[in-house]
């Protein structure tokens, strides 16, 4: 890749950010609703109790994905206004970066008011998580938690993707990921046929969702938190965790803000009672309030970060002679 298409891809990256930023979220269900009717439709036709089965189905859907960002990228190979505007338009399409700060901000108003079925369906939109019956504290850290993972998930790691691989790897970490939600619970139905969209996952977040952490512990001090805290936390308790990556951002996030997360809570596996991380002070609103402005600074220093990594790779692989995937 030369050093024009490089540069065109970190600028197509930074402005994917611009773009989700500055344009309405509801732009983007259009075409998050048709991947998701895309992945139902294919577990309907292909669902089995069998892992073979479910790894022709991230096969086909990641694959298809991943080949599709190959053509595109192939088509603006020597011109870098089409990489760019492609680059763009891909990671505004994936990042999820203004949607996980609307709706935690709507979390935290609503728990400061105390309306708590309001902060409890806008839990819900945030993550498909099954809110019950929690009350206002567990409500808090819930938001904390979720804001924490969709930080590594809808922020870093897409950039993360997109410096190292493109528009395929924009396009493949979110049908990946999409995936995971759909298929890759712990539950009868999908035990067997899930298993090769969590693996996957676990694949494609695992060294974003660090960086999501170091990230953490580097930005804390932006929002009034701790920024060895951060480290300190996450070092001593992400593993501790039952996901491998999930754990990452949330023991950082509960350093960084001086909060204690973890506990009981329901998952779409049902009830369980997931380890303590941090050890510090129940979560409220204004805990929730600042998870969202840290988030926030977290995805823009990873935007500059991921513009500056898609120079470098381009530069370096030019040196060795290499070339980015491109089919």
């Amino acid at each position: 890749m030369g050093a024009g298409l490089s540069a065109a891809r970190a600028i197509g990256l930074l402005l994917g950010v611009a773009a989700d930023a500055a344009f309405a979220d509801a732009r983007k269900h259009g075409v998050n609703s048709a991947l998701r009717r895309l992945a139902a439709g294919a577990e309907r036709r292909l669902h089995a109790d069998d892992r073979g089965r479910g790894l022709a189905y991230v096969g086909l859907l990641a694959g298809g994905a991943v080949t599709l960002g190959i053509a595109v990228e192939r088509v603006g190979r020597s011109r870098p206004l089409v990489q760019a505007t492609a680059t763009a338009a891909a990671t505004w399409a994936v990042l999820g970066a203004t949607a996980v700060t609307d709706e935690g901000t709507s979390i935290a108003r609503h728990l400061d008011a105390g309306r708590l079925p309001e902060a409890r369906a806008r839990l819900a939109a945030l993550w498909g998580r099954p809110p019950g019956q929690l009350d206002g504290p567990a409500l808090a850290r819930a938001a904390v938690e979720t804001v924490a993972r969709q930080a590594s998930e809808s922020s870093v790691a897409p950039l993360w993707w997109g410096a190292l691989a493109g528009v395929p790897g924009l396009l493949g970490h979110r049908v990946v990921t999409l995936l995971d939600e759909r298929v890759g619970h712990r539950t009868a139905r999908f035990r067997n046929f899930g298993w090769a969209a969590a693996r996957s996952d676990d694949f494609a977040n695992f060294v974003p969702s660090r960086l999501t952490a170091a990230l953490t512990a580097v930005c804390a001090p932006v929002v009034g938190g701790s920024g060895p805290g951060a480290w300190r936390t996450w070092r001593r308790d992400a593993v501790a965790h039952p996901s491998p990556n999930a754990g990452q951002a949330e023991a950082a996030f509960a350093g960084a803000l001086e909060v204690r997360l973890g506990g009981g809570a329901a998952y779409h596996e049902g009830a369980e009672e997931r380890p303590m991380l941090g050890d510090g002070r129940t979560p409220d609103a204004g805990d929730v309030t600042r998870g969202v402005e840290l988030s926030r600074v977290v995805g823009i220093v990873a935007a500059a970060g991921s513009a500056a990594a898609a120079v470098a790779l381009g530069q370096l692989r030019r040196r060795r002679g290499l070339v980015l995937p491109q089919g």
